[in-house]
């Protein structure tokens, strides 16, 4: 249906690989403008002409008065839950690097890189992102 949000495995749209949907158009929720004109019914359910951007995002299901995640309008972005963890004391003059393995991608591993320099006296604390396993699609919506 028009409007509704879906998961696409493929990096090819939907309607130039099933023939009987090559008449239909998808978009990506890739923070883009559309036009109520050429999309009438998705501007009904996107009012604000806006599609979210969601690439590289979780989609988390609207709390909706439960309590879990109170306050949060839907379609709102949320960044991400830091935990930190006590790293050591750092002394004047004890300038150093931390480096650590992020596996931002499969096979291409990120770093991420902390300087402390003399300037980084006191008690160092390091902060972790937590990233839940996953697994990449497409994010699309039928607009016609």
């Amino acid at each position: 249906a028009i409007g509704v949000p879906f998961f696409w495995p493929s990096a090819a749209m939907p309607n130039t690989v099933i023939d009987s949907w090559s008449s239909m158009v998808f978009l990506k929720f890739n923070g883009a403008k559309f036009s109520a004109t050429d999309y009438p019914v998705l501007a009904k359910v996107f009012p604000s002409l806006v599609l979210p951007e969601a690439r590289g995002d979780f989609i988390r299901i609207w709390d909706d008065g439960r309590g879990a995640d109170g306050g949060r309008e839907l379609l709102s972005w949320q960044a991400a839950t830091n935990f930190s963890q006590f790293a050591g004391n750092i002394g004047e003059g004890a300038g150093h690097a931390i480096n650590f393995h992020d596996g931002i991608a499969g096979n291409q591993p990120g770093f991420s890189r902390f300087n402390f320099t003399s300037n980084s006296v006191g008690d160092g604390v390091n902060f972790v992102a937590v990233r839940p396993r996953n697994i990449a699609f497409n994010f699309l919506v039928r607009a016609k």
